[in-house]
């Protein structure tokens, strides 16, 4: 069986309100079991390169069935096998912090990858302080647009993409760490 590939597309204007369709979906079916519905990733950085593919991250108080059925009622599947994030080194805090839920989308829907997190976790945070670090600092985001367009070009299939990119992420979540504790950052409202 063929691996899949990495294709990194040039930013689509589209990308934000195909975020914000797909969020109302969510919220619709999720109610106040999501406390917060947030575009990340890359497609959520204006002008960033990136793989044609939504992701959102839904922060939940815990990671339980009443999640995965609501989702399930729409659509969507968990993936199975992927129940934690990177863990960066030198993390503290228990293994815990990285946990999470992944779900793929509805047969029809636009690529999307869900995240579910629990709120106040390490891999919670990350994801938006890494997303509102890029926003903030364009140099960053091209030299990041940069790396993932060399690394789908030399290591196209997604599991070694990924591996050899998370370090490179933990590298920018450094710098983000610093200008967070330079700007009192908190991750503001909830996208959806």
């Amino acid at each position: 069986m063929a691996k899949p590939m990495v294709t990194i597309v040039d930013y689509d204007e589209s990308w934000p309100q195909e975020f914000t369709r797909l969020a109302a979906d969510l919220r619709r079916a999720l109610g106040e079991l999501a406390l917060r519905i947030d575009h990340i990733g890359s497609t959520s950085v204006p002008g960033l390169a990136a793989k044609d593919l939504i992701d959102i991250q839904v922060t939940v108080e815990q990671l339980d069935g009443a999640v995965a059925d609501a989702l399930a009622a729409i659509g969507y599947t968990q993936r199975t096998g992927i129940t934690a994030d990177h863990r960066p080194p030198r993390a503290t805090g228990p293994e815990s912090d990285w946990e999470k839920r992944l779900f793929a989308p509805p047969p029809g829907q636009r690529p999307t990858n869900l995240h579910v997190r629990i709120a106040g976790r390490a891999n919670q945070r990350y994801a938006l302080l890494f997303r509102d670090y890029l926003r903030a600092h364009p140099m960053a985001a091209d030299a990041y647009a940069e790396l993932k367009r060399r690394l789908a070009q030399w290591m196209p299939d997604t599991a070694t993409y990924a591996d050899v990119k998370d370090p490179a992420c933990d590298l920018i979540l450094c710098a983000a760490e610093a200008w967070a504790a330079t700007t009192s950052w908190s991750p503001g409202p909830s996208d959806g």
